[in-house]
């Protein structure tokens, strides 16, 4: 699809490629950047297969969905590690090439497929967020209706929705990218092709309604998921502080506790790196490096987070790893 739309607008593209420098302002020494980057990199990929084999193989995870109160939030932890996966390994191996064999060219197609995949693993990374504080909401404030409401068949419809919504909503952007006019100016000051960072490179005069248009999708999408993730803890807070159990309402607490750090870290990221780059900071590469690192840290935190906060999955671990279980 992208190639031919290069191909339409060939008049308009003077360049076959762009050129991925790498970290803005540290060119001469990104490369010691490599051996930390490779490590989350493994550790996402390592800790989130795991995450999947301890969802497969416990017994009370696979189990039918209606037969374990809290099992609808496993598949949706599964769900979530597949996509962490998808969102490092689309940025991770082109990032890592950079800076070990300086492999810095990359294709328009490529390029433009590239930014889509990131956008709609973003995308289906917060819609998931959202599931999961739905999930704990009807949990914690309607635990009698949670049998009745969070089946098997809500986690398909909310995960095809999801999916359907990001990777359709998405293909405007990179598509807009990729109908821009590129004249001379190829180089990136990026480990990524981030959409600003690809169209700052344009040379047409009319950027405006595409740019809106992008502006509008992402705060709306993002918008409105973190909207409703506010909502589900506000509400869920205000139930916990009405119980009269102080041991129940520390459980209720501690259950949301990780969900809630892991949510503040991906959507305050997002902001930081939309004010940084619209108030075109002096210092680029405190974007980039946040950009970069937004889409690497969430998958490498989310199933260690999880893992130690909860039980379950704490005791599937250790049965994994051939480990006696101790605690509470």
């Amino acid at each position: 699809m992208f190639q031919d739309l290069r191909d339409s607008n060939s008049s308009k593209f003077q360049v076959s490629e762009f050129i991925l420098l790498g970290f803005p302002g540290i060119h001469s020494w990104q490369h010691w950047l490599s051996l930390p980057l490779a490590l989350l990199y493994l550790l996402a990929l390592s800790a989130n297969i795991l995450i999947l084999i301890i969802i497969y193989r416990e017994a009370t995870l696979h189990q039918p969905m209606e037969a374990t109160l809290h099992q609808p939030m496993y598949y949706f932890l599964g769900i979530l590690a597949m996509v962490d996966m998808g969102l490092a390994t689309t940025i991770m191996p082109k990032i890592l090439a950079i800076l070990w064999f300086n492999a810095k060219a990359i294709s328009f197609p490529q390029c433009f497929v590239q930014m889509y995949a990131i956008h709609c693993f973003v995308g289906m990374e917060s819609g998931i967020f959202v599931c999961m504080a739905i999930d704990r909401y009807i949990a914690i404030c309607r635990p009698l209706r949670y049998p009745l409401i969070i089946t098997g068949s809500f986690v398909v419809k909310a995960t095809v929705f999801m999916a359907l919504r990001n990777s359709l909503t998405t293909i405007p952007i990179p598509v807009f990218a990729a109908q821009r006019q590129y004249c001379s100016k190829n180089q990136i000051e990026h480990c990524l092709c981030s959409n600003l960072g690809v169209t700052s490179l344009s040379c047409d005069d009319d950027k405006t309604v595409k740019s809106i248009y992008q502006l509008l999708l992402a705060w709306t999408l993002m918008g409105s998921d973190l909207s409703l993730i506010i909502l589900s803890y506000a509400l869920i807070l205000q139930s916990v502080l009405k119980l009269n159990s102080a041991e129940a309402a520390s459980k209720a607490l501690s259950t949301c506790t990780s969900h809630l750090i892991l949510i503040l870290f991906f959507y305050t990221v997002i902001i930081v790196i939309s004010i940084t780059h619209s108030a075109a900071m002096t210092i680029p590469l405190i974007p980039v490096l946040l950009n970069v690192l937004h889409n690497v840290i969430p998958p490498a935190l989310n199933p260690m987070v999880y893992a130690l906060k909860n039980k379950e999955l704490r005791q599937g671990l250790y049965k994994v790893l051939k480990l006696d279980f101790k605690g509470n």
